[in-house]
């Protein structure tokens, strides 16, 4: 549990937010599945990412890390060990959901488990397309909820129409067809964040992608690379938001990831009236990389539904914040993927903004929002949620009184110096 409150702030000055979770997650896993040596820099240092290197490191791949600095010394993924234990991704469902299609075709046994929240989340979505391969997973239940038994065969390319736009679904299919006889194809209804993509291309594997199909064939064994890891934009949209929220506020956000499938962030805050500028411009490992700067001008209500929902997901909840505070009525729709995040993010989000005096309403897939509303304070739970954590923390900012955050720990999953950089671009006003 911790307190916090900024009345009479600003937010203002420079700051680097952590690391992309998402690609430090695939770095990881690419350069295990590669043979030879692989060299991570600005890789997160969060819970989340660190039970991916566990993993890999009971798989027989030499692991090492100082700071933010990874290097990985790999057999290849055809010369694994048998792990001795349940492989446990905690909390995290980028490690699970991919890791049973790494799994799927890698020659060794294993068992994939998590905490009590992600193993109440589905997984069915990644095991059918995989069984439709060959994949060998037996499951304890018949919901397909970890843990779940995989065990390394042969597999056969598929072509497959995903039922949700979803990077992880997405993910677990093409790191299955890289062992997979044949061409593996994925379909979706529009385009979810590509950042495996861009991955398992950047070491080698043979991905072609057109429109929203993204494809790969068994090629020859990759090879281990140098990985720069962007700032995360997702962690970045605290902050962004952050500048939005507070009159006056004038904030610079470097190093950031600006993958497009990422990027619908960006978009929403331009339109709700946010001074948003992207400059410093470049492209590392296939990955696009700026600085992004914000200047705090009066918000608008906007509608956020359709194709932009994959590209801002993850931002949905503090965009919700940040509506509460623009004239007029958000409205966010086609978000029934919010209900099996870490916890039902609809639910709770509504239920955590109504408590600090947000008016707002749940819908079947998504929220109403209806703006320029003051906010008290008072407790907040996180739900062992780090992006509602931090969602609380930013909401301090503009509150009457004092919030507590209820299992504010749960941020480090994926922004353990959270509070700290709040603390250092917040700036009291004259």
């Amino acid at each position: 549990m911790q307190t916090i409150h900024y009345k009479n702030a600003v937010v203002k000055g420079e700051l680097q937010v952590p690391g992309d979770k998402s690609i430090s997650h695939r770095a990881v896993m690419l350069g295990s599945i590669a043979e030879g040596k692989t060299s991570i820099t600005g890789f997160l240092n969060g819970e989340d990412c660190l039970r991916t290197i566990d993993i890999f490191e009971q798989l027989g791949v030499t692991i090492e890390t100082e700071g933010t600095n990874v290097e990985i010394e790999s057999p290849g993924i055809l010369n694994w060990t048998k792990p001795t234990e349940e492989l446990y991704a905690g909390n995290s469902g980028t490690t699970a959901r991919l890791m049973l299609g790494i799994l799927a075709g890698a020659p060794v046994e294993a068992t994939m488990s998590g905490d009590a929240s992600l193993s109440s989340r589905p997984m069915d979505r990644v095991t059918i397309p995989l069984r439709k391969m060959g994949a060998s997973i037996e499951e304890k239940s018949d919901a397909d909820l970890l843990p779940l038994t995989i065990k390394g065969t042969k597999l056969n390319g598929i072509t497959y129409k995903s039922p949700v736009a979803s990077a992880q679904v997405k993910s677990a299919i093409l790191f299955a067809g890289l062992q997979a006889e044949g061409k593996t194809s994925v379909h979706e209804d529009t385009v979810s964040r590509d950042h495996t993509e861009q991955m398992l291309r950047y070491f080698g594997a043979n991905v072609q992608t057109d429109d929203t199909v993204a494809s790969i064939q068994q090629g020859e064994m990759l090879t281990g690379r140098k990985v720069h890891v962007p700032g995360d934009i997702s962690s970045a949209a605290f902050f962004m938001v952050a500048a939005g929220l507070v009159p006056g506020s004038s904030l610079t956000l470097t190093n950031v990831g600006l993958n497009p499938t990422r990027t619908g962030i960006i978009d929403v805050l331009k339109r709700m009236g946010l001074g948003v500028d992207v400059t410093d411009a470049t492209t590392e490992n296939g990955e696009p990389v700026g600085t992004i700067q914000l200047t705090h001008r009066p918000l608008q209500g906007v509608e956020i539904a359709g194709e932009l929902i994959p590209r801002l997901i993850d931002e949905l909840p503090i965009i919700a914040l940040l509506a509460t505070q623009a004239k007029g009525k958000t409205i966010i729709k086609d978000a029934a993927e919010l209900r099996v995040k870490e916890t039902d993010r609809i639910a709770a989000v509504t239920n955590e903004l109504t408590k600090i005096g947000a008016n707002i309403e749940a819908t079947p897939d998504g929220m109403v929002i209806h703006g320029l509303t003051p906010l008290k304070g008072g407790t907040m739970d996180s739900y062992g949620d780090h992006r509602l954590g931090m969602m609380a923390g930013i909401a301090s900012l503009i509150t009457s009184d004092p919030i507590t955050i209820e299992g504010a720990a749960c941020i480090d999953i994926s922004y353990p110096s959270f509070f700290k950089d709040l603390e250092t671009v917040t700036k009291k006003s004259l």
